[in-house]
């Protein structure tokens, strides 16, 4: 089977699914033969009966199919789809935590990988929100969600027609636009503090034209080495780190 919205897979990020009380869930599927023994095993078969769902024991040939040979780890949620958040709900997050906003703007990250590793960082940088174009980018599906280890249940993900627009309507609201680049501020000198938004560039392309004119500033990554240029999500992490401690100094 290919990759799709429908599943959520391995063990982890079946418990914080599970935990949800927005992620709507059709059914529990669980190795045959699987150990109970395993903590994180019987927190998911309690959790699943505590939400009265189907547990269903299916062999490890149907689960390897299912998630098209990835390392389901003997445990795979069917669901209804990922619900995607709109632009108030991440503001609506910052103000339930009494903070700045934070958000994160992707700009045709195509790699779901990169995307998953994104919001996993992103959750533990204190980041609000994350806003994705819905064309030439890849969405919320279960490669995305296995590889944010649970953190895409905690990091609301907003899905928009036009980027550039949506950078308009954050900056009417107060929130400055920041972007990586190769010329700009070296990034260790981002301050944070106000109501900001990070965009980061697609792999390979970097931000787009129109995009990159709406930034109120641009920020780089010094690079000592012959490769000058770093992948998409370890780029992300870098600079929503340096917006973590410019927000929580020691």
């Amino acid at each position: 089977m290919r990759d799709n919205e429908y599943f959520i897979i391995g063990r982890h990020p079946a418990v914080a699914a599970l935990r949800s009380k927005d992620q709507e869930i059709n059914k529990v599927f669980l190795q045959s033969g699987i150990s109970q023994d395993d903590d994180t095993v019987k927190n998911i078969i309690r959790l699943a009966k505590g939400r009265h769902l189907v547990i269903s024991k299916v062999p490890k040939q149907k689960l390897d199919l299912m998630s098209d040979n990835q390392n389901h780890q003997g445990v795979m949620l069917a669901i209804a789809s990922f619900k995607y958040a709109s632009i108030d709900d991440l503001f609506e997050n910052a103000q339930s935590k009494g903070e700045k906003p934070y958000f994160v703007i992707l700009d045709n990250i195509a790699d779901p990988h990169n995307l998953g590793s994104i919001i996993r960082t992103a959750d533990a940088a204190g980041v609000h929100g994350i806003i994705i174009p819905k064309r030439r980018a890849v969405g919320l599906t279960s490669t995305v969600a296995k590889t944010s280890a649970g953190a895409i249940e905690r990091v609301p993900v907003a899905r928009v027609t036009n980027l550039v627009n949506t950078v308009k309507e954050l900056k009417d609201r107060g929130v400055w636009i920041f972007g990586t680049d190769m010329k700009g501020t070296d990034y260790r000198r981002w301050d944070a503090r106000g109501a900001s938004a990070l965009i980061i560039g697609s792999e390979g392309k970097g931000i787009a034209p129109l995009l990159k004119k709406q930034v109120d500033e641009t920020l780089t990554i010094p690079m000592v080495g012959d490769i000058q240029s770093l992948n998409a999500s370890v780029a992300a992490g870098l600079v929503m780190y340096q917006g973590f401690n410019s927000r929580h100094p020691l």
